[in-house]
């Protein structure tokens, strides 16, 4: 099945897809789940507040009840934000630690196949092996870079969310105490 001169490569890179299709549909099957149990959960909660609607007396038992289910929105919609954040920084990684394998493997055998060309290279190709050997090490370094940035660009969004978790929790605490 892996015919060619370099079947190393054409295997590795077949294995890397099934393991991207892996990832990519499992997070997606964890990203329906939320959104069908986040729906489940709207429309029993849309009835049980017709309800209660439906059974209040005055302006005032519908002000407080309006101010409830303002406070229970945000909390849902900051719980539903929570996790979908939480399968996408999973996926990532996941993703970041596949790439990371794929290039490392990728590189090594692209190593390997320039070393036996190597030995079968005509004299006076040195130069083009090393200018060819200097790329590889050049690419190597540029997404080690790529691969660090991300990492913090993601690490600075895992912040951004903790403080705004942190701010929900201030608000919550804070409105209890008003009260």
């Amino acid at each position: 099945m892996f015919k060619g001169p370099y079947p190393e490569l054409n295997k590795n890179s077949l294995e890397n897809v099934l393991r991207f299709t892996k990832i990519t549909m499992e997070s997606a099957e964890r990203l329906v789940k939320l959104q069908l149990e986040a729906a489940k959960q709207a429309v029993e909660e849309n009835a049980k507040n017709a309800k209660s609607l439906s059974e209040l007396k005055d302006l005032g038992e519908v002000m407080a009840l309006r101010a409830k289910l303002a406070e229970s929105g945000v909390e849902k919609a900051l719980n539903f934000s929570r996790s979908v954040y939480e399968v996408a920084s999973q996926t990532q990684a996941e993703l970041t630690k596949l790439f990371e394998e794929s290039l490392s493997a990728y590189t090594k055998d692209l190593v390997n196949v320039i070393e036996k060309t190597t030995k079968s290279a005509p004299g006076g190709s040195d130069l083009a092996l090393a200018a060819l050997k200097s790329t590889i090490a050049a690419t190597q370094a540029a997404v080690d870079g790529m691969t660090k940035a991300a990492k913090e660009v993601s690490e600075l969004a895992g912040t951004g969310i903790k403080s705004a978790n942190s701010a929900s929790s201030t608000t919550k605490s804070s409105s209890k105490k008003g009260r």
